[in-house]
């Protein structure tokens, strides 16, 4: 495998050249961030994280709404929270350097038995036995493992703990990744390719893809809810606004009042004279609010909705009371537990939401709005 490895190894972002010490850092970020996570969508992410957040006390130091925002897209929003977390227990505990064993990390916030195995093994070397669900794969083939998923989980390891190597332990795990993820794939394995060919008991007994056997799925529960898209022009003069700069309001309303074009409305700055231009011009904002801190989606920035039930709720908790229009279209998401169908309702709205930011209708994306809302907004703008 180590062979194999030396000579199709992948080019990836977070993996340190041959002979050159891996970064813990990037490691663990690359780690997390792969969770339930294709490789193709982490690479550009990943890199621009880490232009933002290069190390343990960057990302200690950063802003938990930037984090969330940053990581939207990717799910699992818990993964963002605990990577915020265990930097500042690594700057607070640690002296700003990770831990280096495998029993260490695991008192880190975030890190659970894969997370810390594989650290320890490629970052630092230590022998650990790692298992993704690749690797799960790869050995549940190797050894044809008949118990199904996931009761067999305990068996697959024991058999990894078995062909792990003392030295390389890293590069091993690291070599069983890629083969799983290029060779040895859910479907179609290329078994001709393989280096573990002639030790495959799976690829022995002609059937490689029945494996990993897995146990029947169930049903998952359906719920139901409703989004909320409440929309007003730019910069009502009757609400204060909570995400630009008090400093400018005045000029606004001047702006409004006055119907000045742009370029001949004074300005100080270059964020002055865009405020001002986009007043004049007619843009428009949407509410949004800020998630509770805990459960699905906690503290991602979102549009308001109602509760999530087994029947569809209608304008339960509407965040304000207006005239709702329900729009022609759903929008479907599947949480790991369930699936979620979530009916639109739209009004207009010009007051003040305690619990709300209005946001640039213009500048929706740079919200950082999980995969969910941002399915919802695209819905909604489609029709404008």
């Amino acid at each position: 495998m180590l062979a194999w490895y030396d000579a199709h190894r992948r080019d990836l972002p977070w993996r340190a050249p041959p002979g050159v010490a891996a970064d813990p850092y990037r490691v663990w970020l690359s780690e997390v961030m792969l969770q339930q996570t294709t490789v193709a969508t982490v690479r550009p992410r990943f890199e621009a994280w880490v232009a933002r957040w290069p190390d343990f006390a960057s990302l200690a130091a950063a802003e938990d709404a930037d984090v969330m925002a940053a990581w939207a897209g990717l799910g699992y929003y818990a993964r963002a929270r605990n990577l915020v977390a265990a930097a500042k227990a690594v700057a607070a505990d640690h002296g700003g350097a990770f831990p280096r064993t495998e029993a260490a990390l695991r008192t880190l916030p975030g890190l659970g038995a894969y997370t810390a195995a594989a650290v320890a093994a490629i970052a630092f070397g230590e022998r650990a036995v790692v298992v993704d669900a690749n690797v799960e794969r790869v050995v549940s083939r190797l050894f044809a493992i008949a118990r199904p998923l996931p009761a067999s989980r305990s068996a697959i390891r024991a058999a990894a703990d078995g062909i792990t190597p003392d030295e390389r332990a890293g590069d091993f795990a690291q070599a069983m990744m890629d083969l799983g993820s290029a060779i040895c794939t859910p479907k179609l394995p290329r078994c001709l390719l393989c280096p573990l060919q002639p030790d495959c008991r799976a690829q022995a007994q002609g059937e490689p893809d029945r494996y990993p056997v897995k146990a029947a799925k169930k049903a998952k529960p359906h719920r139901y809810g409703t989004i909320f898209w409440v929309e007003r022009p730019f910069l009502s003069i009757v609400a204060p606004l909570r995400v630009h700069p008090s400093p400018v309001r005045a000029e606004l309303v001047e702006a409004q009042e006055l119907g000045a074009p742009p370029a001949t409305h004074p300005s100080t700055s270059s964020g002055r004279t865009e405020l001002v231009d986009r007043a004049v011009r007619g843009a428009r904002e949407v509410l949004l609010v800020r998630r509770p801190p805990k459960g699905l989606l906690g503290g991602m920035r979102a549009l308001p909705t109602g509760p999530w039930a087994d029947e569809p709720p209608g304008l339960a908790k509407a965040p304000v009371a207006t005239d709702w229009t329900m729009h022609n279209a759903t929008v479907e998401h599947g949480f790991t537990h369930f699936d979620l169908t979530l009916a639109l309702a739209v009004a207009n709205g010009d007051g003040h939401h305690p619990d709300g930011e209005w946001w640039p209708l213009d500048r929706l994306d740079e919200a950082g709005l999980p995969t969910l809302f941002a399915k919802a907004a695209r819905a909604l703008r489609r029709d404008e």
